[in-house]
């Protein structure tokens, strides 16, 4: 085996070993304790000025070990901008749009319990349409300057790839996390998109 393949499989390896261990320390996390730093969380990043300048805004629909996505929402309509959120489909994510919360609660649950607009459902492409001005991302762990490690499908690292290539202006990469999630260092690759910033309840 080359030198060159016995380093990404120790990268692979390294990204496994690390999510297992956080998916440890995120399964002893209280209810409460998710929902006080979800809170903290939602206030620093509604403080920024990129959210408060930008229109089109990405959002990942949360699940119950990530930091709660339901209040960014609630916000991001009450002061009319557009939201765009995650359909996975034959290997690849898009960004279409979310027309309200009631439209979110009306989504149906994918085989991994994340909620999606339906395949055949006709929605506005976000990347058709005019881009995005920020992109709000989840993951297994981050570091303070910006690496992130999803889950291992590769779909926001292929995704933002694309979106560089389709608009003139990049996006604001943020990623929202717990503060269990951050760590000094985490295994990356040429492919994993460096982040802007990462927000915890402590930043």
């Amino acid at each position: 085996m080359s030198t060159t393949r016995l380093a990404m499989e120790a990268i692979k390896a390294a990204k496994s070993a690390l999510r297992k261990e956080i998916a440890s320390i995120i399964s002893e996390l209280s209810p409460v304790e998710k929902k006080r730093q979800s809170a903290a969380v939602f206030q620093q990043l509604t403080r920024l000025p990129e959210y408060e300048n930008s229109k089109r805004i990405s959002v990942y629909l949360s699940t119950e070990d990530e930091i709660d996505t339901v209040r960014l929402l609630e916000d991001i309509f009450e002061k009319e901008k557009e939201v765009f959120v995650p359909r996975y489909l034959g290997g690849a994510m898009s960004m279409v749009k979310l027309r309200d919360m009631q439209d979110y609660e009306s989504l149906p649950l994918t085989k991994w319990n994340i909620k999606q607009p339906a395949k055949e459902d006709v929605r506005e492409d976000a990347l058709e349409t005019g881009g995005l001005d920020l992109v709000v991302l989840p993951g297994v762990a981050f570091t303070r300057a910006g690496h992130r490690l999803g889950h291992g499908m590769g779909y926001y690292d292929k995704f933002l790839w694309k979106c560089f290539d389709s608009q003139t202006k990049k996006p604001y990469l943020v990623a929202v996390a717990l503060n269990e999630q951050i760590r000094e260092a985490i295994p990356i690759n040429e492919k994993d998109v460096i982040l802007d910033k990462i927000i915890t309840e402590k930043s």
